[in-house]
């Protein structure tokens, strides 16, 4: 293998954001490492993603398991390892943390059985947001990220604003920001790029299970100063631009990507 190729390692690869930064990615001549988490139902879309990077003729070395589980992360980092020693070394240059997997209810409910519970108030901080720490601790614990390389996660304006049965996920952006300071500081010596993409909204299949949530596209519909909700393609296109591992004194902070939404 030459030390030329490039490699990016998608967290949660086979839809919505992961999906859109894949293909956006391979175009810009990157090889794919994908992992997601489908059942037989939604499995035809992880494996189109994957045919897609292939015909750009780039490698795509797709993984369908919980990115949330240890023994997961382990076993798929350890492949990664192998697939290096085996094709001559190399790192992940950018990895993308895309990972929405969380609980929708409410804090205070009428029926206690209707609000969030303690389980699912740490499941859905241990997914959406703990696990970024995890997988880059083990990343770098293995030598596949390196001077240069770019980690990146998904935030949204819901880890500072309120938005009705939004609260645990809520809790997990604000959380992935504080995460991203904090690795973007200690990984600084090594010359590791942290931040978050914040998003607008986008009519992706996580953000179909928000209550209210087409009551929400109206809104924004309707206030946008570009008269349009973000698109998927508008994060791939903003990863690939930050991808130039010349760009290395952005770390640390929140990127926005939603043609000034936030401001509204």
């Amino acid at each position: 293998m030459s030390h030329h190729e490039k490699w990016a390692l998608i967290l949660g690869a086979s839809s919505g954001f992961g999906a859109a930064c894949t293909r956006a990615l391979a175009d810009a001549g990157f090889n794919i490492f994908g992992v997601h988490f489908d059942l037989k139902s939604t499995l035809p879309r992880a494996l189109q993603v994957k045919a897609d990077v292939e015909k750009k003729g780039r490698k795509a070395l797709f993984f369908n398991k919980n990115v949330a589980d240890d023994k997961n992360r382990a076993e798929i980092i350890a492949a990664l390892d192998d697939y290096f020693k085996q094709n001559g070394g190399g790192t992940v240059q950018v990895m993308l943390h895309s990972v929405a997997f969380g609980n929708l209810k409410p804090f205070i409910a009428p029926d206690p059985n209707g609000a969030v519970d303690r389980k699912a108030m740490e499941m859905t901080l241990d997914v959406m947001a703990n696990s970024l720490v995890y997988w880059t601790q083990d990343l770098v614990r293995a030598n596949l990220l390196g001077r240069g390389s770019k980690v990146w996660s998904m935030t949204s304006s819901g880890s500072h604003r309120v938005i009705v049965g939004y609260g645990p996920v809520s809790a997990a952006k604000a959380a992935l920001e504080s995460h991203t300071r904090q690795l973007a500081l200690e990984l600084a010596p090594k010359g590791i790029c942290v931040n978050c993409f914040q998003a607008g909204v986008t009519d992706t299949p996580a953000f179909r299970m928000i209550p209210n949530a087409e009551r929400i596209k109206e809104h924004i519909m309707t206030l946008h100063p570009d008269g349009r909700m973000t698109a998927p393609e508008d994060i791939a296109r903003t990863i690939v631009a930050f991808a130039d591992s010349k760009l290395d004194w952005i770390t640390g902070t929140v990127v926005r990507v939603d043609g000034g939404e936030d401001n509204i």
